[in-house]
């Protein structure tokens, strides 16, 4: 039954997520708050999604400044129309002013690819946050491509466990782990409703 193989794929993949690389990631989102700087994240088809849902979770309940160049429908299709989709995402951030004290966080299955020529509006925005020497958080499958190289420790690949269901399993533990980050008690600040309503 695809139900059964499915949920036990997914304790799989519970069981092989390096939480060392989590534990990472939350102290470093608590500096970045802790500095004043925002973190901006993004994302192409799921992952922009994903990063509209993250943004409102680490302002509501974490108190962290937090953006995605993928709300604003009319500006993004003008920059796509005007200038192309590989720069949309970074010109956007800079734009915002993007620095040092900033952080960007990557929603991607492949995490971008200078070689395949993939997922570049990600890539410009990876090379922008090299650049300013910015911190980079990510939730990518498969290899973790450029996001990973980039991000290194602050970025979690999720383990693939089959081969033809890695963008459903990718996609499905990005919530779990910005779900996980933002009830972290080095970043939860404000308590979320039916918590709060015993």
């Amino acid at each position: 039954m695809f139900t059964s193989k499915y949920l036990k794929q997914c304790i799989e993949i519970i069981d092989q997520i390096d939480h060392n690389i989590v534990e990472k990631m939350a102290q470093s989102m608590s500096d970045v708050r802790e500095n004043g700087g925002r973190i901006f994240f993004i994302g192409s088809g799921g992952g922009a999604g994903h990063a509209s849902h993250a943004v409102n979770d680490f302002r509501k309940i974490a108190n962290i400044e937090s953006y995605s160049p993928s709300d604003n429908v009319s500006e993004l299709t003008a920059r796509i129309n005007d200038d192309g989709w590989d720069s949309a995402y970074s010109n956007w951030l800079k734009v915002s002013k993007f620095s040092s004290k900033d952080a960007l966080f990557v929603l991607s299955v492949g995490g971008g690819s200078i070689d395949k020529n993939i997922s570049m509006n990600l890539v410009e925005c990876l090379k922008l946050a090299e650049s300013h020497g910015s911190v980079v958080f990510g939730v990518v499958g498969k290899d973790g491509g450029y996001a990973k190289k980039v991000g290194a420790d602050n970025v979690l690949v999720i383990p693939v466990v089959d081969q033809d269901l890695i963008t459903p399993h990718t996609e499905a533990f990005q919530a779990v782990i910005w779900h996980l980050l933002v009830s972290h008690p080095l970043i939860l600040q404000n308590s979320m409703k039916w918590e709060s309503s015993k």
